[in-house]
């Protein structure tokens, strides 16, 4: 071979020396020599760098090429796709890391193996990230994709009837488009790790062995900045002591909202304004003892859960979901019970949603018991009991080492009982400070702070003010010079409004520029957020012209699409934009990250 070594910094007798060393190196050698000395430069001792060389990395052009496109609401698909990315480099699979929101299409037919993570949002709608890609491949400018190896992994939540919609309108378009499946599409419920994990190493093992790909290759990922690492997660979560748990509705409320602070001390957990944190709460005891009652079973019966041999009043009250009855609970229970009625309530989807409404566990085996039922063939029909996710209401700039929330406990009557949420309550009624909570954090880079010289428009009623207070204290942290607007809104002012003393203290201070507020009970008309909005159709219009970034958290049922609308019209009215148009220049802000949406 030759190499012209002239301009680089070696003397002449080094020059020499290497060219020698490179003479009649094969290509395998070569590659052990860049690991080699990539792994010198990088500070290893001689015996690491032996190591680091043994693995070299493989050329970008011989290892096979793999893009990994997610689409995520709350992070938890993104995670997912950095996992497999980094799991692909050990097997020799270059991968690339890809919003769905950044991902140009006209570069699909260009794939060779592509793996796809998507969740669904609400009843069967795309995450916000993934419109574009959802509509295109939908569209009439799809290409054939013949030559495309292609997985998808589905996140949902199977208390929804549309489970898994988006992940599985992406396997079906694809594969009418051409592509063939290299493993079957997986789709996952609040409990993802396991099968998330099963089907990472299926992906790859099939890439892996239809490419021939043995050595290492370096992950390609796009994504933004890895946070710090921690030894607590969501499957090892950090026991937090709650130093308060106080009220925060007034007198006269008809909610109990609470002010939850907690102690992440020694943790090493770190988030950022717009994260959330997951916590894993306890069943009711009353509630179980009612359903050990009803099925005649000993509470100290041993069972296996998750891996734990404990008593089954312990699986029930930490370890399974009681509260809810999801679709594919209700079509195991009815391959187990000899009830035509009740095989044909769950064939019907209207009848089931309309049934499973408002009712939990224990009415289900009230209605319809089954005599032979073993204990631990209950626990292995119910679904884990999942982490409750809260929108973290403060700055670790500002709280250090604490983490705050804010809850409303939710209790109801139904079906001729009180109800109750499961962590709302808990939290509520049986934790009080000084006492443990399970918890992590769940990133989310979909709800993030712009520059601190941006402005900023913050949409928050109820609860769901509850990251703008995070967003406030970090601006107020950085000496951020961006304009702050908050629209909120609840039922009464004297008894609702939530965090009052600080929105007043920031708008005196002049951090919080302006607040405009909607207290629904307060007069004969009812009046929410997205009244506001309107009567300052102008003035938010001409924030959103000098580059403010919309925020809207809460409600996603009835506020996020009556906000939505409220913004489509001041669009066209104040821009001149027709609905298209309108609907047009919402979706490019959101592209833009300038629109972004935590609702529940």
């Amino acid at each position: 071979m030759t190499t012209d070594l002239n301009s680089s910094p070696l003397s002449g007798d080094q020059q020499a020396r290497l060219a020698d060393l490179l003479t009649g190196m094969n290509e395998g050698q070569l590659f052990w020599l860049a690991g080699f000395l990539a792994g010198k430069c990088s500070g290893g001792s001689a015996s690491a760098t032996t190591h680091t060389a043994s693995a070299a990395t493989v050329p970008a052009s011989s290892a096979p090429e793999l893009t990994v496109l997610f689409g995520s609401q709350t992070g938890n698909a993104e995670e997912l796709a950095q996992q497999l990315a980094a799991r692909a480099a050990d097997k020799g699979v270059s991968a690339k890391v890809v919003d769905m929101a950044d991902y140009k299409p006209k570069q699909l037919k260009k794939e060779q193996y592509l793996a796809v993570l998507a969740s669904t949002h609400g009843e069967g709608d795309p995450p916000d990230n993934a419109l574009d890609f959802h509509e295109f491949l939908y569209g009439k400018k799809a290409p054939k994709l013949d030559g495309l190896r292609y997985s998808v992994l589905s996140l949902g939540d199977s208390s929804y009837e549309q489970f898994c919609k988006t992940g599985q309108d992406f396997d079906s378009k694809l594969a009418s488009l051409g592509a063939t499946a290299l493993a079957e599409r997986v789709d996952c419920d609040v409990d993802y790790e396991d099968l998330a994990e099963d089907w990472i190493n299926r992906v790859l093992e099939t890439i892996a062995s239809e490419a021939g790909a043995s050595q290492p290759a370096a992950a390609n990922s796009v994504a933004a900045e890895q946070a710090p690492t921690s030894a607590f997660s969501r499957k090892k979560p950090y026991a937090a002591v709650i130093l308060t748990n106080q009220m925060l509705s007034g007198r006269g409320s008809d909610k109990e909202v609470r002010h939850i602070e907690l102690s992440l001390e020694d943790s090493g957990l770190v988030y950022k304004p717009g994260d959330a944190v997951g916590v894993y709460p306890e069943n009711s005891s009353a509630l179980v003892d009612e359903l050990l009652n009803t099925l005649g079973f000993d509470g100290e019966h041993v069972v296996s859960a998750d891996e734990h041999d404990i008593p089954l009043r312990e699986a029930l009250a930490f370890y399974r979901e009681i509260t809810l009855l999801t679709p594919p609970l209700m079509k195991h229970w009815a391959e187990l019970v000899d009830d035509d009625a009740f095989k044909a309530l769950v064939a019907d989807s209207t009848e089931l949603r309309a049934w499973t409404e408002g009712r939990d566990f224990l009415d289900l085996i009230q209605a319809w018991p089954i005599a032979t039922l073993a204990p631990q063939e209950l626990v292995n029909l119910l679904r884990k009991l999942p982490p409750r996710l809260y929108s973290i209401s403060s700055s670790q700039a500002a709280v250090d080492d604490e983490v705050h929330i804010t809850v409303a406990a939710v209790r109801y009557a139904s079906h001729g009982r009180d109800r109750e949420g499961v962590a709302s309550a808990w939290l509520s009624d049986r934790m009080s400070e000084g006492d443990q909570v399970r918890v992590y954090i769940d990133p989310n880079k979909k709800f993030a702070l712009p520059d601190d010289h941006e402005p900023v428009i913050m949409i928050g009623p109820g609860t769901g003010v509850a990251p703008f207070r995070a967003f406030l204290q970090e601006r107020e942290e950085r000496e951020a010079e961006g304009d702050n607007w908050l629209f909120f809104g609840d039922r009464r002012f004297r008894s609702d409004f939530l965090y009052q003393s600080e929105w007043l203290k920031w708008r005196r201070e002049g951090l919080l520029t302006r607040l405009d507020v909607a207290f629904s009970r307060d007069q004969a008309e009812k009046r929410y957020v997205q009244h506001c909005l309107k009567e300052n159709s102008a003035e938010v219009w001409a924030w959103l012209q000098r580059g403010a970034s919309l925020y809207v958290c809460g409600d996603a049922d009835k506020m996020a699409p009556d906000v939505h609308q409220a913004l489509l019209e001041i669009a066209s009215e104040q821009g001149g934009l027709n609905p298209e148009q309108a609907e047009d220049y919402l979706r490019q802000l959101n592209r833009d990250k300038r629109y972004q949406r935590d609702v529940y």
